[in-house]
């Protein structure tokens, strides 16, 4: 399941698309600032099925889950090899770099979150309203926790390291938690959902790309 191979030095150097999170985050930091909650412009994504959907704080632990996932993903599939490595960064690097795109010409914002006064004073209920400060209620269509999950998880199911019988459970497992993170987006009430929806599609149709055609017999020139 795991090539120590990939821990010499010479392998290492493959991991230099992770480079993309220097242009990543002081876009996506860049976008933060310049389009406020309060900008004028700003596009307000919301729908009447939003409003049906009650806040529940227990979704705040697969949405909290995530920033555990998408890491141990990415350094699961790089034991498995430079093709698979490969795969994962540009179908994930390339959502999210279409997600930044989206937001910089549309920019887009939620007004769905209930008063953090309203919110339950437990443990949960105040790790809801600490995300609430830090986490502004715009750059959220496409949902890019959505893409980002369901992508993850999408390269698992087709990882040569996952086909024993333990990587069948761990698939179950993956799929499971992929599920529990897309719904708490809009449980917490992070993202409506039609940001859930175009994340899952924006998800859907780069696998084509990158699986179907891009990737498809393409060759990195590793055999293990």
């Amino acid at each position: 399941m795991f090539n120590k191979e990939r821990l010499k030095p010479e392998n290492l150097k493959q991991t230099w698309p992770l480079l993309y999170f220097f242009i990543y985050m002081p876009w996506f930091m860049l976008l933060e600032k310049s389009y406020p909650a309060d900008y004028p412009g700003l596009h307000i994504i919301h729908i009447p099925l939003d409003d049906v959907l009650p806040f529940n704080e227990w979704f705040i632990i697969p949405y909290i889950l995530w920033f555990l996932y998408i890491p141990v993903v990415f350094i699961f599939i790089y034991f498995q090899g430079k093709n698979e490595f490969y795969r994962l960064c540009a179908y994930e690097f390339l959502g999210m770099t279409i997600c930044l795109v989206i937001c910089s010409v549309y920019p887009n914002g939620l007004n769905l979150r209930i008063n953090p006064a309203d919110i339950s004073h437990n443990f949960l209920g105040s790790i809801v309203r600490f995300l609430y400060t830090t986490d502004t209620p715009t750059n959220v269509l496409p949902s890019i926790h959505v893409f980002a999950t369901i992508s993850a998880h999408i390269c698992l199911v087709h990882s040569r390291g996952l086909k024993s019988k333990v990587g069948k459970r761990i698939k179950i497992g993956s799929l499971i938690l992929t599920i529990c993170i897309c719904l708490s987006t809009i449980f917490l009430k992070q993202h409506s959902i039609v940001d859930l929806v175009t994340g899952a599609l924006l998800s859907f149709v780069l696998y084509f790309v990158i699986f179907k055609v891009a990737f498809k017999n393409f060759d990195f020139g590793e055999s293990n």
